[in-house]
Order: structure tokens, then sequence, then C-alpha cells
């Protein structure tokens, strides 16, 4: 298997999550034992440029702790993948097998605002990555992907049937649309490359063991991280972005998957992307099948802080959604993956995070 990731390497540069999803991966990677033999997998992003995470030194704070959570040390580049000399010098410094390309900025509001950085970093980084990938024969792909290249849905639960592109709502949605079809275009014109993209729903949560979670700068632009905030006294209160939709409570309805449930999707479509008989690209949905509405999910938070969450209805946020949960029994028929941690852990882990790094990895 993936068994010995202290040969992997890492590029962290415009990736959204903080450190999560390596944290994860890393933990996983360590100890899983399915596939014979050793990998070099590069992953990119984890640090946005390392502006939007807690870094004093070469290498981040979260970083220091994966590495205390799985005992290995982590190869760790600063570039940027839109530096082509430099992503190139990587790939022949290492034998790389696959790449998990998270790379990208992921703000759904800051998308509206400045749209011109999203194409740049999200579509312009990736495909630079990409020809650097094929430069150096390294043509074995997992793309992180969003449940946004739906669109507003025209039917519920999705499906990776629905149709994409069709009615994106934000410029977030549409650059991961564009990478998409430019990673669906590469694999028609070369059958060497093989392609999943793993279309997420609303990652949250943090690892169990309260050392690595999401520390966003500034004003976070996602749900829990805001919650997480206010219940430990970083924030006054949560502002809830519509009251007024067509759901039970009137507030957004999201699918909400545990960071190591999405974390385990990514190990088992490496397990696929390598047999033999896989070919070309396949979409699968990562989520749990379940909305819950923002306000279920301050209900939900409170009663595993014990805390009360304070918070405001406001007016809508432009390139919101009503409502998107995931239908992802294909991913469960032919990855053999599915969520099993549910509202509850989510919402404990991230406290038990929180709670733990009240200033997040800025009081290490």
């Amino acid at each position: 298997m993936l068994n010995l990731l202290y040969k992997s390497s890492y590029i962290f540069v415009l990736f959204y999550y903080a450190i999560i999803p390596l944290g994860y991966l890393t933990k996983w990677w360590v100890t899983i034992e399915k596939m014979k033999g050793n990998s070099t997998i590069l992953v990119t992003g984890g640090g946005d440029n390392l502006k939007n995470c807690h870094s004093n030194n070469e290498k981040p704070e979260s970083l220091k702790r994966v590495e205390q959570i799985t005992g290995e040390t982590v190869t760790f580049y600063n570039t940027d993948i839109r530096d082509r000399d430099a992503l190139d010098r990587i790939f022949k410094t290492h034998k790389i097998d696959s790449v998990i390309h998270f790379a990208a900025l992921k703000a759904v509001g800051e998308s509206v605002r400045i749209p011109l950085s999203y194409y740049q970093n999200n579509v312009g980084g990736s495909a630079t990555l990409f020809e650097v990938m094929a430069k150096n024969g390294v043509k074995s792909l997992v793309f992180s992907s969003s449940a946004t290249v739906y669109g507003n849905p025209q039917f519920l639960p999705i499906t990776e049937e629905h149709p994409t592109g069709q009615g994106c709502t934000n410029p977030y949605g549409k650059t991961k649309y564009f990478v998409e079809e430019i990673l669906k275009d590469v694999c028609t014109s070369d059958p060497e490359w093989k392609v999943i993209l793993l279309r997420y729903f609303n990652p949250v949560g943090a690892h169990d063991s309260g050392l690595i979670g999401e520390d966003p700068s500034g004003i976070p632009n996602n749900l829990m991280p805001y919650i997480s905030q206010v219940a430990v006294g970083r924030r006054e209160k949560l502002q809830v972005f519509g009251g007024d939709y067509n759901t039970p409570d009137g507030t957004g309805v999201r699918d909400y998957i545990h960071i190591t449930d999405l974390a385990v999707g990514h190990l088992k479509a490496l397990e696929k992307i390598i047999q033999h008989d896989f070919k070309s690209w396949k979409a699968y949905n990562l989520g749990t099948g379940r909305g819950y509405s923002v306000l279920e999910m301050v209900k939900a938070f409170s009663e595993a802080s014990g805390k009360q969450i304070n918070y405001e209805i406001v007016c809508r946020r432009e390139g919101d959604i009503a409502e998107c949960y995931a239908d992802a029994s294909l991913a469960r028929r032919e990855l053999n993956w599915t969520a099993t941690r549910d509202i509850k852990a989510m919402c404990k882990d991230t406290w038990n995070w929180q709670k733990k790094n009240p200033k997040g990895f800025r009081a290490s």
C-alpha cells in the first residue's frame, strides 16, 4: 500500500482547508497495508501559499503536528503550483508515482469578489501542474473537486449523473468545473492518464487527537470554524447568511462530511486508480447523503460543546444555494467507501480541537 509516507513529497500552496486533509491522509497512509511496495505521493495544497496558515518558519506548525501524530518526517516544499520550473525540480528530485491535487483557493463569497485570482490560481495553476506531470511521465491523479460543479441542483439527492457546469452559482464552482473538463480532455488525448474526480460536499471536523484542525486566517469563510470560534469566545456571534430559503427552517442545507471520512475516500481512490483495468477518468461524490441546515449545525455544536452559540440572520450571500446533499452510492459500490462519522462526531472533534487550541496554531 502507501505504507512509507515518509518517502512522499509535498507542495503546500493555495489549498483551502488548513492542513486537515493532509493530517488524516498521513495518519492512514502510515498504517494501511493493502498494497504491495512503496509509493511516493505528491500532495499539492495545505497552506494557501502560507497566506492562510500559521507559520513562523519554513515548516508550518500544522505540519509539525502531523509529524507528531505519525512519527514520520514530512518532506515540505513552499512552492507555488504556478511556478513551472520549481515544480519541475520537485518532480526530478523525487520518483513520484501519483498526485493528489488539493491546491486551490476556495471561498464562495471571496470568489465572487475576486474572480480573476480564482481563475488564475485554480485553473491556471492546475494546468501548469498537469503539464509538468506529463513532462515527467506522472499521469495518475486524484483531483479535489467539489459539489459546486453541479450548480443549483436540478434534483436531490445529487448523483454523479447530474449535469455539471450548468448554472454554477459562483466563480469557485466554475473553476472546479473547468479543471474537471481539462482533465477529461487530457484523458481523451492520452490514454496513459488515470484520473479520479472526487466531488466533496462539505468537509468539517478535526483530528480526534485535537492536534490539527481548521484554523483559517481572518474571518472564517466556512460554517464550522466560525461556529467553533464563537463557542471558544474568539468571535461574538455567527452570521447566518439567509433565513428565507425554501428549507424547513429557512437556512441553507448542506451535506456535511467528517474530514476523516473524506481522507479515507482519497485512499480508496488511490486503490482504485492503480488497478490495471482502471482507464481514463471517473467522478465520485463524497458525502453522507443527509443534509443539515445551518441552525441544525448550530444546535448540534452547542450540544457537543455545552456552549451557547449566538447568531444573527443576515442577508443571503451571493453565490450560495438553498439545499445540496449527495447520493454517494456509486462510491460505496465502486470504491468500497462510505461515510461512517455522524454530525455528533463532527461537532465533538471540532470542539476538541478548538478548546485545546483556542487561538488555533498561533498559540504554539
